[in-house]
């Protein structure tokens, strides 16, 4: 692998490294909505919004179409929801381990 490859793999990380962002991702998961649809599944405002779906879609991680006067959202790639999702089953198996050694020691 390239020195590139690992500064733009360091990139992503960054850009995933925010917890709305990763709401974002998966609340795109099952298909595309419009900035207003995310503004009130998230629960922020619009602008904190628009910020962060400016930096994923900077990065390439999401992707942006205009319908009139409203932009919607969507994954870039499948590939992206994938691997959040399997980043999400190993740290629930950390999760799950630390509990597990939680219980030996209060025995």
């Amino acid at each position: 692998m390239t020195h590139e490859l690992f500064a733009l793999h360091a990139d992503i990380c960054k850009t995933l490294a925010n917890p709305k962002r990763l709401e974002i991702i998966y609340a795109l998961k099952d298909g595309e909505k419009s900035a207003g649809e995310l503004t009130l599944a998230l629960g922020i405002p619009k602008a904190n919004a628009s910020q962060h779906l400016a930096v994923l879609r900077v990065c390439g991680v999401v992707k942006a179409r205009r319908d009139g006067v409203n932009i919607y959202y969507s994954i870039s790639s499948p590939k992206i929801v994938a691997a959040c999702a399997l980043m999400r089953e190993v740290l629930h198996e950390q999760m799950e381990a630390k509990r597990s050694v939680l219980k030996q020691i209060r025995k």
